[in-house]
């Protein structure tokens, strides 16, 4: 399939994952979660999307182990095992600073848990969705990586998500996987707190909002139609 085009120009959406493998203090491993990142991935590459991944600290992208666990018997997961050039990519990532808005046309951000200890107050990711969203560009959300918009601002410094229509991980969900004692903080929480729009869908089902240029899902359910709503964002901008 030919690479997607925007105007003549390829559309390169930038995946943002986690660079952290520390589940707080626990002495566990997490990461980004693993259907979050590879379903949208592989239905973006499939419709002639080009893709880029980027880290915070660049290298190697960790993977939470149990999310490999909960997909290993799948024919996403076989893909991903025996896809050596996502495998190596995702070993050798951009470091986030590298990334400019102006060489890209979308940005999505998968979840874990990882996310909430390093992306949500990174300056790189942070000024790079101001930069997006300022340039009409979509950004997308999935998950625990709703974070990554807590601490983005507009002109006047009032908080961005305020009166935006969105979803991403359920305070709810957090309690089914009894996490609620080692998050750093409640996704949903914090997100309300700031004046957002929080919806949700029942425990696990697939559930996405989309208001404007920003597009968010609530869980790893989600991560199909929300990758769906993003190449409709881009479908639209382009005119096709």
């Amino acid at each position: 399939m030919p690479p997607a085009l925007l105007v003549g120009v390829l559309m390169v959406v930038q995946f943002v994952l986690t660079s952290n493998n520390k589940l707080g203090t626990t002495g566990k491993k997490t990461g980004t979660w693993l259907e979050e990142f590879i379903a949208p991935y592989y239905n973006l590459i499939d419709s002639g999307y080009d893709v880029s991944i980027a880290t915070p600290a660049g290298g190697e992208a960790p993977i939470d182990p149990v999310s490999e666990q909960q997909i290993y018997e799948t024919e996403l997961y076989a893909r991903f095992v025996n896809d050596e050039l996502l495998k190596n990519r995702l070993r050798n990532t951009i470091e986030l600073k590298y990334i400019s808005d102006s060489s890209i046309s979308a940005l999505v951000y998968p979840g874990g848990h990882g996310p909430l200890w390093d992306l949500k107050s990174d300056p790189h990711s942070i000024a790079l969705i101001t930069k997006m969203l300022n340039s009409n560009k979509p950004v997308a959300t999935i998950c625990h990586a709703g974070c990554v918009l807590l601490d983005v601002v507009n002109d006047d410094d009032s908080p961005f998500v305020s009166g935006k229509h969105l979803t991403a991980f359920s305070d709810s969900e957090e309690a089914e996987v009894e996490m609620l004692d080692i998050v750093p903080y409640l996704v949903e929480s914090e997100l309300k707190k700031l004046g957002a729009k929080y919806s949700k869908g029942d425990n696990w089902s697939n559930y996405t909002q989309v208001d404007g240029n920003l597009i968010t899902g609530q869980n790893p359910a989600s991560a199909i139609a929300l990758a769906e709503k993003l190449k409709e964002n881009l479908k639209a901008s382009s005119g096709a």
